[in-house]
């Protein structure tokens, strides 16, 4: 993704969306619309399906009017899907599908909050090829994936990071909030989520060893804390914060917070501690001490609802799907299903795809209504 790119029409529906896709492919050998392909493919992943011999399969098996109703004449089969996913512009797609899911985003305290982090696909290493890694950016609040970015390798993260801001339309990140992990606790990221008009929240950890030595010599003895405990299977966690201004000294532009995060955690008799600090643009009246570790916590939360569902219930690192950009186009379209679901109220998205897979017709009816 880069920047400056025109952003799609706005809709309500995502299959007129999707006909703002380019095409890859020669029009005079178009047999099947490609709105029409993704919108199929969306459905059958909808179901469970997991590589295009399942997608082709589900897509052969729908009676013509629900192949109508998507845009086609016929079904695609597992060719036509391998060979155009491999050469389909997957910027342009994340673009348009992340447009759709901005409109349905919710926001926090009057804010939307958004946590960036990447995954790795490694069900498509070979062996002269590196797996991707895919950088997305994932909605606090309704779990739902607002875009993500591909790149070669986990150490090309950080410019990954900022290609994906500068990408999306300035008008959704004004007044966002940015959390990041310690990778990505630069100066200059920090500057780029300000000039689109957001505030960042990092954390910083031994990758920055002389500003995280600093933090730890602040006098946080004499600052209030706040303390938060949650129990729940078998776990319990107590989380500690401390928030005092931040000094000049932090060198990132904005600072206004910073914080000492401690984190007690005792499961079966055992305790773990772990301390990480802080810093953020955001103010004391727009973050007070209980919203900023909302937000770490939250931050937290993208391993579960994310990368874990893409892993565990997509089998996403066991996929042989390998050609071209196919590997980025199936994740982007697991993550649209996982958008879909959580929209329609599925928290357990496994049980989300078994109930669609009972009947073809409710996956389609879902995405033509959503």
């Amino acid at each position: 993704m880069t920047a400056h790119v025109a952003q799609p029409d706005r809709t309500d529906q995502l299959l007129d969306l999707l006909a703002q896709v380019p095409d890859p492919r020669d029009p005079r050998g178009i047999r099947y619309r490609l709105a029409g392909v993704l919108a199929v493919s969306v459905s059958a992943v909808l179901t469970g399906a997991r590589s295009f011999a399942a997608i082709g399969e589900w897509a052969a098996d729908l009676p013509a009017e629900h192949l109508a109703a998507l845009g086609l004449t016929g079904a695609p089969e597992e060719s036509t899907l391998r060979k155009l996913f491999a050469r389909l512009d997957t910027d342009a797609l994340d673009r348009v599908l992340g447009a759709w899911l901005w409109t349905r985003t919710a926001r926090v305290g009057g804010r939307r909050v958004i946590a960036i982090d990447g995954k790795t696909v490694r069900g498509a290493r070979s062996k002269d090829r590196e797996a991707p890694h895919l950088v997305a950016a994932l909605d606090h609040r309704s779990g739902l994936v607002l875009g993500q970015v591909a790149v070669p390798a986990k150490s090309n993260e950080i410019p990954a990071v900022r290609d994906l801001l500068t990408g999306f339309d300035p008008a959704d990140l004004r007044g966002s909030v940015i959390t990041l992990d310690a990778m990505h606790t630069l100066a200059d990221t920090a500057q780029v989520i300000l000039d689109a008009g957001a505030d960042y929240l990092f954390t910083v950890k031994s990758n920055q060893p002389k500003l995280l030595a600093r933090l730890k010599a602040l006098p946080w003895k004499d600052v209030p804390a706040r303390t938060a405990t949650t129990t729940g299977h078998g776990r319990r966690a107590t989380r500690t914060i401390k928030v005092t201004d931040a000094p000049a000294w932090t060198g990132f532009a904005g600072a206004a917070q910073v914080a000492q995060l401690r984190r007690t955690v005792t499961r079966n008799g055992k305790k773990s501690v772990e301390v990480v600090y802080l810093i953020t643009s955001a103010t004391h009246a727009q973050a007070p001490p209980a919203v900023l570790a909302a937000w770490v916590r939250q931050h937290w939360s993208i391993e579960n609802r994310l990368h874990w569902v893409r892993d565990v219930t997509f089998a996403e690192d066991l996929s042989q799907v390998r050609t071209g950009n196919s590997p980025h186009v199936m994740a982007s379209l697991r993550g649209t299903v996982i958008g879909l679901l959580r929209l329609a109220g599925w928290d357990n998205i496994a049980a989300g795809l078994r109930h669609h897979a009972h009947d073809p017709e409710r996956a389609i009816t879902h995405l033509l209504t959503c």
